[in-house]
């Protein structure tokens, strides 16, 4: 008996936390569904023709990393209800062990008061008393007697009714395992796709290695160039700030208290490069060295700030704007930037629209920002300051 509590009480406690843990599974398979639409639509706003890109293969290469882990997650959902199920039917098993313990005991009590009930009839038994005192006590052994089993029918019933719910919780779980198995095979077979695609696109991107190596020595001059105007712009934001002012101050500590849960500086999208070296993924043979972090978008989408503070620059860099946002001896620096929203000497709210990021129509009609972060004049890796 004190065996089948404790069994019982575990299953109390196992079962709320494993519901919850399926129940978060779920919560991140949804994000991670999302994510792989907004891939897709980033996919779709390239420009329309089989020709492969850098630009399609990051994208693919993405969605590939996002789909691995969604399979991961669904197999850690139909794992979580392969417990939970094994649980249910523990408690099934016991609730049924005792169910016909009471039975049994219920039919023993029947048989023996009908066995007394042709020895005696129960008047006679209460009239047989020698004395009042006597009277009084069979009185109440009849009425517990009787409460006794009218007690084992309750809970012979609330048995049945324990192992009906534990038989439709099963039926459940084994319809969300069905679900669950149905949508990883068809992940998967997504997934093998994007794979055999992904390795059709390198291949037709190596072909093009001699064109594609000019583009990204292009690209990387403007880069370069990028760099060095905005690096020169902090330098001397930097050298004319004597010391900071007690606001200043309250936002750089909080801006600093903050490392790790900075909300992106947009709202969807996904780390399309990270900042610091990196191999190529087109050519083996090249590194590239990011000062900054890149973040791909869906196309009309806007730059936000990470943190309170003040627009110090809205600088024109070529064709579009570098915007540079003040938060206390920390800058973060947002660009290819149009139509602005905000001007130079604005402040800021954390969130608050800067500016429409350019969409490259001589780039796959890729809408990428090119984010970083400052304290002075270091640079700092923004993927270590923005949550994950």
């Amino acid at each position: 008996m004190k065996l089948r509590i404790i069994v019982y009480i575990l299953c109390l406690l196992v079962l709320p936390a494993t519901a919850q843990n399926v129940k978060e599974l779920q919560r991140q398979q949804q994000e991670l569904q999302e994510q792989l639409a907004e891939t897709a639509k980033m996919l779709k706003q390239t420009k329309q023709s089989e020709t492969a890109t850098e630009n399609k293969l990051n994208l693919l290469n993405n969605d590939i990393k996002t789909r691995k882990k969604l399979i991961r997650n669904i197999q850690g959902e139909i794992n979580a209800l392969n417990g939970e199920m094994g649980t249910l039917r523990q408690r099934r098993t016991d609730l049924q062990k005792e169910l016909e313990a009471c039975k049994e005991d219920y039919a023993r009590l029947v048989r023996e008061t009908h066995y007394a009930d042709m020895q005696q009839s129960p008047l006679l038994f209460l009239l047989s008393a020698n004395n009042f005192q006597q009277l009084v006590r069979r009185v109440q052994y009849m009425q517990q007697f009787a409460a006794y089993r009218k007690e084992q029918v309750k809970k012979i019933e609330s048995l049945q009714t324990e192992i009906d719910i534990q038989n439709n919780l099963l039926s459940q779980r084994k319809n969300d395992r069905s679900t669950a198995l149905q949508s990883q095979k068809r992940e998967q077979d997504k997934l093998t796709r994007d794979e055999r695609k992904q390795k059709d696109m390198l291949k037709s991107l190596k072909k093009q290695e001699k064109n594609l190596l000019a583009k990204q020595k292009e690209q990387q001059k403007k880069v370069d160039a990028l760099n060095k105007q905005i690096e020169e712009m902090i330098a001397k934001q930097v050298r004319t700030t004597t010391t900071l002012t007690k606001e200043q101050q309250l936002i750089a500590g909080g801006f600093e208290a903050n490392q790790g849960r900075l909300p992106w500086p947009v709202e969807k999208g996904y780390i399309s490069g990270h900042f610091g070296k990196h191999q190529h993924p087109v050519h083996e043979h090249v590194t590239i060295n990011n000062k900054g972090l890149y973040l791909q978008t869906v196309s009309g989408a806007n730059a936000r700030a990470i943190y309170e503070g003040e627009v110090t620059s809205c600088a024109l860099v070529g064709d579009a704007y570098a915007v540079i946002v003040q938060h206390g001896n920390y800058r973060s620096v947002y660009s290819p930037l149009k139509k602005l929203h905000v001007k130079q000497g604005d402040k800021l709210a954390a969130k608050q629209v800067i500016g429409e990021i350019v969409t490259n129509t001589n780039d796959d009609n890729k809408t990428e920002l090119y984010f970083q972060i400052y304290k002075d004049r270091t640079i700092l890796n923004p993927s270590l300051w923005l949550a994950q």
